[in-house]
């Protein structure tokens, strides 16, 4: 799940950005007694996910309004389909209206991408996982969405592990100095993760003690060399142009785990919308 907490405040500041100083048109036409209903459906087929969000922006408008999902997150819906049902003051349901959908569309779009790389790598014993490319401020909801449609995520932040990539080895002066140096500094609880391009990389990396290695933008070849010679002393992540027509034949070559920015960095949302009966 995601910590609820987080969300309202994202919720919250994105219903500032909205409506700083209220609703003008539907404060005008809308008179706060009327009542109203509407259905949220999916207009494309996808992997739904965000629906518990959407629910609360509904409640952060009003809490009198009555949301009923229809699908769980996680659910696959086809074109047509209904995804909840709301009910309450039509003047607070056309204001949540915009952001409630917002949410939904980009967090299933997510989802959706997310399934068919889960899908694609199945049969494989290799995880698919997000990267940090996510929309500032709505990270948490991002890598909710990717777990959702069935990958996993990589770190959360720059607080989280220790990642040294090509810039960090650089103005340190080597892959084995850049992981001794990290050790040093660093909890015991905490690993070590280091970007390599080639097999010398990979072998001072090996012997420096790194707990994960990232193959960056390595052919497939070198990385069934890689695997080869990690003997999985270090997990292996490929990393780089990672596509879902290659994401197979990476998997194949035997890494343990793919990042792959595409989850959330290109991301198209499902079309989805709320229709007032």
């Amino acid at each position: 799940m995601y910590n609820k907490f987080l969300v309202d405040n994202i919720i919250k500041n994105a219903l500032i950005e909205d409506m700083n100083y209220g609703d003008i048109t539907t404060d005008t036409l809308i008179n706060k007694n009327s009542r109203g209903r509407a259905i949220i459906v999916a207009k494309e087929e996808g992997v739904v996910a965000g629906v518990d969000v959407a629910k609360e922006v509904f409640r952060l408008i009003d809490e009198t309004i009555s949301f009923e999902a229809l699908k769980e997150d996680g659910d696959t819906v086809k074109v047509g389909e209904k995804i909840a049902k709301i009910e309450g003051s039509a003047n607070s349901l056309l204001k949540a209206e915009r952001l409630a959908l917002n949410f939904l569309q980009r967090m299933s779009g997510i989802a959706t991408k997310a399934r068919q790389y889960a899908d694609a790598v199945e049969e494989f014993n290799v995880k698919v996982v997000d990267t940090r490319k996510t929309t500032p401020g709505l990270r948490i909801l991002e890598k909710y969405a990717v777990r959702t449609g069935g990958c996993y995520n990589h770190r959360y932040n720059l607080s989280d592990a220790v990642l040294i990539k090509d810039n960090h080895i650089k103005a340190v002066g080597g892959v084995k100095e850049a992981v001794e140096k990290a050790k040093t500094d660093i909890p015991h609880t905490m690993k070590i993760e280091i970007e390599v391009e080639n097999i010398q990389q990979l072998q001072e990396a090996l012997d420096a003690g790194a707990d994960i290695i990232m193959l960056d933008n390595m052919d497939i070849e070198t990385m069934k060399k890689s695997v080869a010679l990690t003997k999985k002393k270090a997990l292996l992540e490929a990393s780089g142009n990672m596509t879902l027509d290659r994401v197979k034949e990476v998997a194949a070559s035997g890494v343990d785990i793919i990042s792959v920015g595409e989850l959330t960095h290109f991301i198209k949302s499902m079309d989805i919308s709320m229709n007032i009966e």
